[in-house]
C-alpha cells in the first residue's frame, strides 16, 4: 500500500471531524439569522418599543428551533441546542414539532442526554425548564 493510501486510512481525523462540525453549526447560526431575522440594535427605537414585551425571548426561541432543524437536515448532532431550547423553555411538544416527531419521540432522543448536562446530579431541573417529562404509562 502506498504511504498516501496509508496515511489516509489510518490518520486520526478527530481534530478534522470536530472542525467540521464547528463550521457547519456556526453556518446553521448564520442561516438562522437570515430566516428569523437577528432583531434590533440595542438602543435603537425599535429595540425600545420590544424592550417589556416576548417579542425578544420569541425570536430567541424562534431561532433556536430553525438551528436545530438545520443542523438535523445536515446530520449534525444537535444535542447541544436542545439542551439550550429546553433553558429557554421550549417544551418536548414544541421541540417534536419541529423536528417532525412527537414529544415522545424528542424526549426519547434526546431527554436523557439533556438531564444529564442540565442535571447532573439529580438535583432537579433550572426553573426555566418546562416539566412536561413524558409520563411512562
Amino acid at each position: 500500500m502506498s504511504d498516501l493510501i496509508e496515511r489516509a486510512v489510518t490518520a486520526d481525523v478527530g481534530g478534522a471531524s470536530e472542525a467540521v462540525v464547528a463550521a457547519g453549526v456556526l453556518e446553521a447560526g448564520r442561516q438562522a439569522d437570515l430566516i428569523v431575522g437577528i432583531g434590533p440594535l440595542p438602543g435603537s427605537e425599535e429595540w425600545s418599543a420590544e424592550e417589556g414585551t416576548d417579542i425578544p425571548a420569541e425570536r430567541q426561541l424562534a431561532w433556536q428551533l430553525v438551528c436545530l432543524r438545520i443542523q438535523l437536515g445536515a446530520g449534525i448532532d444537535s444535542v447541544e441546542t436542545v439542551m439550550s431550547l429546553r433553558r429557554c423553555g421550549a417544551t418536548w411538544a414544541t421541540i417534536g414539532r419541529a423536528t417532525g416527531m412527537t414529544r415522545q419521540s424528542a424526549h426519547e432522543r434526546w431527554g436523557r442526554h439533556v438531564a444529564a448536562i442540565l442535571d447532573p446530579y439529580g438535583a432537579g431541573m433550572p426553573p426555566a425548564v418546562p416539566d412536561d417529562d413524558p409520563v411512562a404509562p
